[in-house]
């Protein structure tokens, strides 16, 4: 019998923006534990904005399980949270809610900043360091400094030796900024391995004391690009089958439904969505090949030979989104669209 670390995970209650929590159990096992060996683990609602202090008690149920490669014998518990009969969902699980179809693709393109002392890693104590340009993809001291590249090699590390579909990492347009792709079949899948990446990229910054700024415009109204979580998707109607006529009937769908979407891809968005910067402007919506600017970016892929057949990416996610309920909101605009069931029934 072998003691592992069991690190439970789950989002607390804060809005409009949960945080990342986590503790440790200790239990024997013969071998790396599956979902059904593990228990579901009571804890203290009251200090995570779940409960209040005269009835208290939540309850977490693992949900998936990953290794810990930071740790001896260590286990990542990726959990619900539920109401104290351990079967109920709790009002702020929005994992248990969401739209789920294994025949749906996500790949989620985190950004974020790098801080430290209140402000972006290499930027001076006063001031701003020279303007955007050479950082994006950037190589050398002057552009990414002598931290970040080991950190986030460090964090693809640990993300492999977990199992997550981590893949990629660059540096992004403006300094102490960088980026890293999570990919996944399912919309829980994708988004339970993106914050299993948020939470160890986090927890390996503390060793650096650096924090990770997910605010989508840390720098305000400022000549300085903001953070996204740019969501690629597809369903298997669209890599299959697609069409010029489903796609434009797609558009009119995310087009009338641009309100629901804002609501949900992540708080401040109006900062960050100005039409500068790579972006649309949040109230209007616009499609686009290539279009970086655009609402939904067209892939050239995508209308190769007049197919109109693959994935899309919406721009409009912002770097602190929940991608559970993000990957939700996609999936309930496409299941409006006539055929797009289609893509459920080949899954």
């Amino acid at each position: 019998m072998t003691k592992y670390r069991l690190e439970y995970i789950w989002l607390d209650g804060y809005t409009p923006v949960p945080n990342l929590r986590g503790k440790t159990q200790i239990k024997e096992f013969a071998d790396f534990p599956t979902l059904d060996d593990l228990p579901l683990w009571g804890f203290d609602g009251s200090s995570t904005m779940q409960a209040e202090g005269r009835s208290s008690d939540c309850v977490l149920k693992p949900v998936a399980v990953y290794p810990d490669a930071a740790r001896t014998n260590g286990v990542l518990v990726l959990c619900e949270v539920m109401m104290p009969d351990g079967v109920t969902p709790h009002p702020s699980n929005k994992r248990a809610t969401i739209l789920d179809d294994e025949g749906a693709w996500f790949g989620f393109e985190q950004e974020y900043f790098f801080y430290q002392n209140g402000r972006p890693l290499g930027f001076p104590e006063t001031g701003f360091p020279a303007p955007q340009g050479p950082y994006y993809t950037g190589v050398g001291y002057s552009n990414v400094g002598p931290i970040a590249r080991q950190i986030v090699e460090e964090h693809l590390d640990l993300c492999l030796a977990a199992g997550i579909n981590h893949e990629g990492i660059n540096a992004e347009v403006a300094k102490g900024q960088w980026e890293f792709q999570i990919f996944g079949k399912g919309s829980k899948k994708a988004a339970d391995e993106m914050w299993i990446a948020r939470y160890l990229l986090q927890r390996l910054t503390e060793a650096y004391e650096i924090d990770i700024e997910y605010h989508c415009k840390p720098l305000g109204d400022t000549d300085w690009n903001g953070s996204g979580m740019h969501a690629n998707f597809s369903t298997t109607f669209m890599r299959e089958t697609g069409g010029k006529d489903y796609f434009l009937a797609l558009m009119a769908a995310f087009e009338k439904n641009c309100a629901d979407h804002i609501e949900v891809y992540g708080p401040d968005n109006h900062m960050r969505l100005t039409g500068k910067h790579e972006t649309q402007s949040i109230d209007q919506f616009s499609w686009g090949v290539a279009d970086r600017g655009a609402s939904i970016r067209v892939p050239h892929s995508f209308v190769k030979n007049d197919a109109y057949r693959g994935y899309l990416e919406d721009r409009r996610p912002n770097s602190q989104g929940d991608p559970y309920q993000i990957a939700s909101q996609i999936l309930k605009t496409i299941a409006e669209v006539p055929t797009a069931g289609k893509a459920s029934a080949a899954a």
